[in-house]
């Protein structure tokens, strides 16, 4: 029978909560706390998360019911709505955000190998794409989206090896799709591909100066001038692929140089694609399974939001939303690490629902995901998540 740790306190082990302390210092986290401190903070909101409670008192009461397994959560002092209430509005959403920038670095490193395909392998490939959280406006005046309505918009570049979010942005929903380009740190080499709302010439211009490369869908209006075209095989669904150039004056002006577009009909859903890229060395088959890769960041923006809490906050200054946001990113982050490390053949939304189901069992993790054969022993958590 096993007698070592609950499933909550072996969860925990996968992060390497030593540099959670460099960040509360860096934000003076624990300036005057003699209790509940940002270790005990993060704790209990990363347990709200797996354990989908919907309210400060639903996770006040579900604690104080299990209170005698505290201590072996990690959690050293007693967790009650005032404090926790307290701590979302005060303590700087940045301890967080740095923490889960920190767990991207080592996640990111651990997904490096991943294999995408055979034509794919050997390139870096990102998907960029915003996903809108509605608030109320009355509740939420901060975050005023439209005359009526509020919003947060999460703006995010997700490495399509492991579906590991590289960079995130979260703004108020005004803020445009398009101007997240302004914010990226642009990376020789990469693939950046991206919806039609990211469709800005200049932008796109500004990516080919840094010797990167974009695969765009075209909008409606947009006039090409062609210069020459390549032969196609249609049956695999493409329709023509050309060298051409920008036919709109001002567009022109913002992007001078030639563009690539081709032409895609879906197989499945048989719907027409025009592309855009920068890239005339793969092979147009390849550029539209690249934008057809596009769709893993919808599907992330979809996992998130059905199996973290992102939409119901505990809290309704922007401290505490952001709060919430970032601590949902960093238990994605270690859940990417527990099925990385334990090799689980679990989907991630199976892991999650067995966690949210045991987590206060003395259980052997490793045995409540399965990872495989009983002779094949796995890394210890600690010893392989350790971070320089």
């Amino acid at each position: 029978m096993y007698t070592g740790k609950i499933v909550f306190a072996q969860v925990m082990e996968y992060l390497p909560l030593r540099r959670l302390r460099t960040c509360v210092d860096r934000y003076q986290g624990d300036f005057k706390v003699k209790t509940f401190t940002c270790q005990d903070h993060f704790r209990v909101m990363a347990f709200a998360q797996l354990s989908q409670r919907e309210s400060l008192r639903d996770i006040e009461v579900c604690l104080r019911a299990m209170a005698s397994k505290l201590y072996h959560m990690g959690i050293r002092s007693s967790v009650s709505r005032n404090n926790l209430s307290h701590a979302n509005e005060v303590r700087d959403w940045r301890i967080y955000a740095d923490f889960a920038q920190l767990l991207i670095a080592h996640a990111r490193r651990l997904y490096a190998d991943e294999h995408l395909g055979a034509e794919l392998d050997e390139l870096t490939l990102y998907a960029l794409d915003a996903s809108t959280i509605d608030l109320c406006l009355s509740v939420f005046p901060w975050a005023r989206f439209r005359r009526t309505k509020a919003a947060v918009k999460l703006h995010t570049l997700l490495d399509l090896r492991g579906n590991i979010p590289t960079f995130i942005h979260i703004s108020e929903g005004r803020l445009h799709d398009v101007n997240a380009l302004d914010l990226l740190l642009l990376e020789a080499g990469a693939f950046y591909v991206m919806d039609r709302g990211y469709l800005d010439f200049e932008r796109l211009y500004r990516i080919n100066r840094a010797l990167a490369f974009f695969v765009i869908r075209s909008k409606r209006g947009i006039r090409f001038r062609r210069q020459r075209s390549r032969p196609v095989d249609k049956s695999t669904g493409l329709r023509c692929d050309q060298t051409v150039l920008i036919g709109n004056r001002q567009s022109a002006l913002n992007y001078p140089g030639p563009l690539r577009r081709i032409v895609f009909v879906d197989p499945v859903t048989d719907k027409r694609l025009t592309l855009i890229t920068n890239n005339f060395d793969l092979s147009a088959l390849t550029i539209a399974q690249l934008y057809k890769a596009r769709w893993q960041v919808e599907l992330f923006f979809k996992w998130i939001k059905q199996n973290l809490k992102i939409k119901a906050f505990l809290g309704t200054s922007k401290n505490a939303v952001m709060t919430q946001i970032w601590v949902a990113m960093c238990v994605y982050l270690m859940l990417a690490y527990i099925k990385f490390l334990s090799k689980s053949a679990l989907s991630m939304q199976q892991m999650i629902r067995l966690l949210h189901l045991n987590l206060f069992d003395r259980r052997s993790l490793q045995e409540l995901l399965d990872p495989g054969p009983p002779d094949e022993k796995p890394p210890g958590p600690q010893q392989s998540l350790m971070l320089a």
